[in-house]
């Protein structure tokens, strides 16, 4: 049912007019990004468990070793900062509306950025470079930080900064900066808001997988006792 609202959620961000409605207010488009980029890749994830990733498991490990320092989680993170960054620098937003190739580049950037980027958090293999701790914590913090704040800078910028939205009508009584506004806010709380659940879900995984080991080292602990007790009686 995860991986099915994840597919759901892709649908929603390129088939349902929130695609159409983002190309005439930013803070739909925003909406757009923020479907492809967080949610779609985290429902998508949750719905690959151990059972279905078994036969693959191995495949997986060794593209991982192949990939070199781009399976490193420094690396998503740095591919996950540089495609919101990129994608909204005023000539690179416009031009991606403005050329259907540019923007069905953008959704797959943000698609492999986001699905990279979560994997390191909610992959049920347990990779090489699995982060333990407080791993989690800073990995997190280091990207939704540095994407709030860019969030800000849009919510806050003096007037619009995208040539596009300008020509645009006015939609819904909004305008271009107000629109703009609204759209750099969704972003910076979405990022928060995100974390936050993330972290509280890790830190619940985190316990209950501390619980199963200490009840396989219980277990153990009872299957040596019993085989030290018969070997006594014998």
């Amino acid at each position: 049912m995860s991986f099915l609202g994840g597919v759901t959620l892709v649908f929603v961000a390129l088939c349902s007019p929130v695609d159409r409605l983002g190309e005439q207010l930013f803070l739909m488009h925003m909406v757009q990004h923020l479907l492809l980029l967080d949610l779609a890749p985290i429902f998508m994830l949750l719905g690959l468990t151990k059972v279905i990733l078994r036969p693959v498991t191995r495949r997986v490990m060794r593209l991982e070793r192949a990939a070199g320092p781009l399976a490193h989680p420094f690396f998503a993170i740095a591919l996950y900062v540089a495609t919101m960054a990129l994608w909204h620098v005023p000539a690179m937003y416009d031009a991606a509306l403005r050329v259907p190739v540019l923007h069905v580049l953008e959704h797959v950037m943000f698609g492999i950025a986001g699905g990279l980027y979560w994997w390191h958090l909610l992959s049920p293999i347990r990779a090489r470079r699995r982060l333990g701790g407080m791993g989690p914590v800073v990995y997190m913090l280091a990207t939704k930080v540095l994407v709030g704040l860019l969030g800000i800078m849009l919510a806050f910028a003096p007037e619009a900064i995208y040539d596009f939205y300008e020509r645009q009508p006015g939609y819904w009584g909004l305008s271009p900066a107000t629109d703009q506004a609204v759209g750099g806010l969704i972003m910076a709380l979405e990022q928060s808001i995100v974390m936050g659940i993330a972290l509280v879900f890790l830190f619940v995984r985190a316990l209950a997988e501390s619980e199963r080991e200490d009840q396989r080292a219980e277990e153990r602990e009872d299957r040596e006792e019993l085989a030290a007790a018969r070997e006594a009686g014998r």
